[in-house]
């Protein structure tokens, strides 16, 4: 199985997820999905259909125009009958709410800013969409204002921090006796899968569609595909090929479930690893590192990405490494990275000698 096959094979995967969550909109929403297919992920879609099938779910609840209503009976000329005022009331609606699971329990929900800035994102692109398309007269989505997002400090390890971890997922020392069970059998997969993430910064979803085939060691390089189906070749350090190479060692005993031949990191059952196992991985071993700090492997990524910066200073570099389309994400990430420099370069220059 090619590296993009496995990320098609996820497309079709969400494809379908996305199919069923559209049964239950309104029917114009359709046009909306093929709209902005070719300038999305299927994961985003899938995240708009959710946001929008909440959003539906609040006005025929609340608005006094759709109390009558199905959801699929909504038509497109009736969306002008929202105002920003609704909006507004619905991002108030979600600071807190309570809604049926598919088991028919009742769970709670919370925003944040950040979630809730998400949730108008996903409106303002509807709303936008149609409004470009002249089959709407109006667009309230871009006249409520984005909830105001107070900056958290990046999550990060610090070079200690590394080191330990390093050294725990090397040793096992600290794992539970049943964890320790199976450590001798994962040792080397797991360091080189956490080493890798330490060493390139790559995400879980480009770690796990990894194949053998997807590693050259005589350049040093991975090829990745990256969110939107772009592949691109990553470089990595000698601890990263020292890593690599002695799980593929291990590796050659291993006999994988059809199918998942040339997956690079391999579960138990022998099947490609999935980013939830990786997500529990890290967890697992960063807990015997730090309390205070819940790592998950986008953690790592930080963790990278803060390192390169601090050696070259190029945000530049930065961004494209990490794959961020806009540079400005990259600056927003390291802000205090910059205050320090900027501190630094404070204390340089003396204008009196002492």
């Amino acid at each position: 199985m090619k590296n993009n096959d496995y990320h098609e094979q996820q497309n079709i995967k969400n494809s379908i997820v996305l199919r069923e969550i559209m049964y239950s909109l309104p029917s114009f929403t359709y046009e909306f999905f093929r709209g902005i297919e070719q300038t999305t992920s299927s994961k985003t879609r899938i995240a708009y259909a959710y946001d929008l099938r909440l959003f539906f779910e609040f006005i025929l609840e609340y608005h006094q125009d759709f109390k009558e209503k199905k959801m699929n009976e909504i038509k497109l000329e009736e969306i002008t009958n929202i105002i920003p005022d609704d909006i507004e009331m619905y991002l108030e609606y979600l600071s807190y709410y309570k809604k049926e699971d598919e088991k028919g329990h009742i769970v709670e929900h919370k925003n944040t800013e950040r979630g809730k800035s998400r949730k108008l994102a996903s409106l303002r692109s509807f709303f936008t969409y149609f409004y470009r398309k002249r089959k709407i007269n109006s667009n309230p989505a871009l006249l409520v204002d984005l909830p105001k997002i107070h900056n958290k400090n990046i999550t990060r390890l610090e070079v200690d921090e590394v080191a330990k971890l390093l050294d725990e997922v090397e040793s096992g020392d600290r794992l539970t006796e049943s964890q320790k069970k199976y450590h001798n059998i994962t040792k080397d997969r797991d360091l080189a899968l956490i080493t890798l993430l330490l060493g390139t910064g790559i995400r879980v979803s480009e770690c796990v569609g990894l194949n053998i085939s997807d590693i050259d060691f005589n350049v040093d390089g991975i090829r990745i595909v990256r969110k939107g189906g772009n592949e691109v070749i990553i470089y990595f350090g000698d601890e990263v090929e020292s890593a690599l190479m002695t799980y593929l060692d291990s590796r050659k005993h291993v006999i994988p479930v059809t199918g998942h031949e040339d997956a690079l990191f391999l579960s138990l059952q022998n099947k490609r690893l999935s980013v939830r196992a990786v997500q529990n991985l890290v967890k697992k071993y960063s807990k015997l590192v730090t309390n205070l700090k819940n790592i998950s492997p986008h953690k790592l990524r930080s963790t990278y990405g803060t390192n390169l910066y601090r050696e070259t200073g190029d945000i530049y570099l930065v961004a494209d490494v990490l794959g961020h389309k806009d540079v400005n994400t990259t600056k927003k990430h390291y802000a205090q990275i910059e205050d320090e420099r900027r501190r630094k370069a404070a204390k340089v220059i003396k204008l009196r000698k002492d």
